[in-house]
């Protein structure tokens, strides 16, 4: 009995023990929370930041254009028949009055010779005519022959003779209608393709080949008849790749008077310098029609984050105590660079936090460093 109460009597003190260490370890901790300076507080983050720039951008349309040579030609055959030479081909560079193809003229070379065997045959008659009518001028004279038969030899001379002139007009059409059958260059430039071949027959209409002169093009550009009011004369336009890259600078040069009535789309035209011959005829482009300059802000575009199909740009604000991360929706425009050009959220001149953008949330502490 006394080795029992002796047991409990030694356990019931370990355990008073026990707990008087726990209170006092926990009493320390406390007083330990109590005395250190800031504890609880959230650390401010550093971050890099840069003022929002403004700039002179423009407000912009892009559309699909198409460029036009003003010094192309399309050569078409003035007569018809088949063609049996083909001088040139295409890419060949050729001077004024160089000849191209030939189209058969035998037919009309045999037209020109009957037509001048016929005028032969006529000028007789008008030599005989001649004669006849000197011979009863003479007799007339002479009181030998009436006055009717002089007036009838007068007749048929001027017949003869009008026959005559209109034959020798005849064959000078003829003649000038045979050269046609060469067909030359017009002018200096180079062959485009040559779509016919030896042996076709070809009309007035056929297309034979084309002649490009080289020099500036036109830009095509059909824009909504709702814009024709900002559409003017010395309007800005801009010629890009696909990239957006641009690769040269007009101005409107023309445009058109009228709305198309079917489409309702209003032509406009600018003049695009080739010098280097980067742009070919009939070539689609992209024309950015620049309506407005307007003064934005630029921030870089690692500035940028995106949530739930929304972009957001942190701005870092002082709140009177410390410099906190305020997140703005922005609505971004082009890339001119490596920024983003802001059309609404951001105003010139704020500081646009660009780094740890994705640990950042609104309200939150931030360190900037320049």
């Amino acid at each position: 009995m006394e080795a029992e109460k002796f047991m409990r009597a030694t356990i019931y003190l370990f355990n008073v023990s026990v707990l008087a260490t726990v209170f006092a370890l926990s009493g320390c901790g406390r007083n330990q929370a109590q005395k250190a300076p800031g504890a609880g507080s959230q650390q401010a983050l550093p971050v890099k930041t840069v003022k929002a720039q403004a700039q002179s951008v423009g407000q912009y349309t892009e559309y699909v254009s198409t460029l036009k040579s003003r010094n192309s030609a399309i050569l078409q055959p003035e007569v018809e028949g088949q063609i049996t030479r083909i001088m040139v081909a295409s890419g060949d560079r050729v001077e004024p009055g160089q000849p191209i193809l030939e189209i058969d003229p035998r037919k009309q070379q045999a037209t020109v010779h009957s037509q001048e065997a016929t005028l032969n045959s006529r000028r007789a008659n008008l030599e005989l005519a001649r004669k006849e009518l000197e011979r009863t001028k003479q007799l007339a004279s002479a009181g030998v022959v009436s006055k009717q038969a002089l007036d009838q030899a007068q007749s048929q001379f001027d017949a003869a003779e009008a026959d005559v002139n209109a034959l020798e007009a005849n064959v000078r059409e003829q003649s000038v209608q045979l050269h046609y059958y060469i067909v030359k260059a017009p002018s200096a430039g180079i062959i485009g393709d040559i779509p016919v071949r030896v042996g076709d027959r070809v009309a007035t209409n056929t297309m034979l080949t084309t002649l490009d002169k080289g020099g500036e093009l036109e830009a095509y550009v059909y824009i909504p008849a709702e814009k024709a009011s900002t559409a003017k004369m010395g309007t800005p336009v801009q010629i890009v790749d696909d990239a957006g890259k641009k690769l040269a600078d007009s101005k409107i040069s023309f445009v058109s008077p009228r709305v198309d009535p079917q489409t309702q789309l209003l032509l406009v035209k600018a003049d695009v310098p080739n010098t280097d011959r980067q742009f070919r005829n009939d070539q689609l482009v992209h024309a950015r029609v620049v309506y407005q300059q307007l003064d934005k802000p630029l921030i870089p575009v690692t500035a940028v984050s995106r949530m739930a199909g929304q972009t957001f740009a942190f701005v870092a604000e002082s709140n009177g105590q410390q410099t906190v991360a305020k997140q703005k929706p922005v609505q971004l425009g082009e890339i001119i660079g490596n920024n983003y050009v802001i059309l609404d959220g951001i105003k010139p001149g704020e500081q646009i936090i660009t780094s740890g953008v994705q640990m950042l949330a609104d309200g939150m502490p931030v360190a900037p460093q320049s």
